[in-house]
């Protein structure tokens, strides 16, 4: 079992930055596949970044490719994503989530443990 729990979100301008956390507990935090999804209202929840345990590879969606970056403390169990640039459209609640396959990383259904959200507006 793994409890997650995002903190970080807030309101900022287009342009501005802002930087999410997410505490993992239960589980050796090395060992687990970490990933970022958002969803806004009336859409479907999509893919943000995916961090390989073992200290892996990372994957980004294009849409944040460049500006976005995920990382993890495995010593403090915490991962972060580190927004920059951000615009109106990265507007959405985040959520964090453990525990995907290798092979599913990309996909809600890849992964098996969820955090509560939260939310990022970006103002024009």
């Amino acid at each position: 079992q793994v409890q997650l729990v995002e903190s970080g979100g807030g309101l900022v301008q287009a342009g501005g930055s802002l930087r999410l956390s997410c505490l993992a507990a239960g589980r050796t935090f090395s060992s687990l596949v970490m990933g970022w999804f958002r969803q806004a209202p009336g859409k479907e929840r999509e893919f943000v970044a995916a961090s390989m345990k073992n200290g892996g590879q990372t994957f980004y969606a294009g849409s944040v490719k460049g500006r976005f970056a995920i990382s993890r403390d495995n010593a403090k169990n915490t991962v972060y994503l580190q927004m920059n640039s951000l615009k109106p459209e990265d507007t959405a609640v985040y959520y964090c989530a453990a525990d995907g396959t290798s092979a599913g990383w990309g996909a809600p259904n890849g992964y098996n443990y969820w955090g509560q959200g939260t939310q990022v507006t970006v103002n024009s």
